[in-house]
């Protein structure tokens, strides 16, 4: 009797030839440790996803045994259930099981991560941070209510789909709380970790940590995208480390002078230490970085139609003046004494470096895109860029 129980228990020998059977495997989209991601097409309808193949064939995958991936991939794939049905959430399609791989099939995002995204265009402006992060909070948002904490937010787990809209992806450390439950793991990756996921694992006597974790990430995230480096990075991790449970950041960097006061407000309040101080995500979204322009309709609003009327006046002495302001030319003194202070040269700087560079900025703990920016402020670059403009 227990014979028949263990096979009823095992997965089915047949899975992986229905997954052949119903998708096409395409080119490679991604590689893990134990994993490969091909886009694949649906036979019947001839749609597109992605595929996750999870090899399961050897013993073990950097120091994981079989059985511990197996369970932490149905692990995985039970909270991708819970929270289906999101805009900003990944969508699981499909999924087949045999004794020696797992197939996750994906809705498709051609845009790809949106680590990838910065990377190629280095920083974004407040208003497309405003686009990506309202969507990323309302994902989070989501996930909470279902009692669910990620515990690995970052900009290589959230991919873009063909309108550039956010999908929050791997779920591989997510995990579901009891009511009052307190976590006390070390997982995650080091620059995004919360202060209080740090104190869990250092010390006895820390209280642990819940779903507060990733409105810190969050806070990272942000400050990446509007400056293109996040806020704790150093090369040394100790330091790193130190910095995080110290709240150590500063918006003193160039980069910032030309971003306004609400997205740098939104971050601190992001950013406190104390988990029961940081700002809750239904505050987040009424922040006013998200709010700018709020005129109510319905009735006459005298303060709303001033506002109004500033508006289209500063549009229109803007607009007049453009032809001037694009034609004007820098002068070159300026451009010699600190390039990297005029916001013009700054992008230009930053995309060449990308370009030159962006091949070597590694994703995992070690490297990572923050390393572009170690030299303050950019003493190579900006050495390389006088040498050619005193030629």
């Amino acid at each position: 009797m227990a014979k028949e129980e263990d096979d009823d228990n095992l997965p089915d020998k047949d899975a992986a030839k229905e997954f052949y059977a119903k998708y096409e495997p395409k080119e490679i989209i991604g590689r893990g440790i134990s994993s490969t991601v091909r886009r694949c097409i649906e036979k019947e309808t001839g749609h597109e996803y992605a595929a996750k193949i999870i090899d399961l064939s050897q013993e073990s995958h950097d120091g994981v045994d079989t059985h511990t991936m197996r369970d932490a991939t149905r692990q995985e794939i039970h909270i991708l259930r819970m929270v289906a049905g999101h805009p900003y959430i990944i969508e699981l399609q499909d999924v087949f099981e045999s004794e020696t791989f797992i197939f996750l099939v994906f809705e498709l995002c051609k845009n790809g991560e949106l680590f990838d995204y910065l990377t190629s265009v280095v920083t974004l402006s407040e208003k497309k941070t405003r686009y990506i992060m309202r969507q990323v909070l309302e994902g989070v948002r989501f996930i909470h209510s279902k009692n669910i904490v990620h515990r690995d937010l970052k900009p290589e787990n959230i991919l873009l789909d063909d309108q550039l809209n956010v999908k929050i992806t791997d779920f591989g450390f997510a995990k579901v709380l009891k009511q009052g439950e307190k976590l006390f793991e070390l997982c995650g990756t080091p620059g995004y970790l919360a202060p209080e996921t740090l104190k869990a694992n250092m010390f006895e006597d820390a209280p642990g940590y819940g779903m507060e974790v990733d409105i810190w990430a969050c806070g990272v995230i942000m400050f990446t995208l509007l400056v293109g480096c996040p806020p704790f990075w150093h090369r040394k991790q100790m330091v790193m480390l130190r910095n995080i449970m110290e709240g150590k950041y500063s918006f003193t960097s160039p980069e910032w002078a030309d971003i306004s006061e609400d997205p740098k407000e939104l971050i601190r309040r992001f950013l406190m230490v104390d988990p029961n101080e940081r700002i809750n995500l239904d505050e987040a979204l009424q922040h006013p970085f998200f709010n700018t322009v709020a005129i109510k309709s319905g009735g006459f609003n005298a303060r709303a139609k001033l506002r109004l009327g500033f508006i289209a006046v500063r549009a229109a002495v803007r607009l007049r003046r453009l032809p001037q302001t694009a034609t004007r030319a820098i002068p070159l003194y300026l451009a010699l004494q600190d390039p990297y202070a005029l916001r013009a040269l700054r992008k230009v700087i930053d995309g060449c470096a990308f370009r030159v560079y962006g091949h070597w900025v590694k994703k995992g703990e070690g490297q990572n895109r923050a390393a572009l920016f170690e030299n303050t402020p950019k003493t190579e670059l900006k050495s390389l860029y006088v040498s050619n403009l005193s030629r």
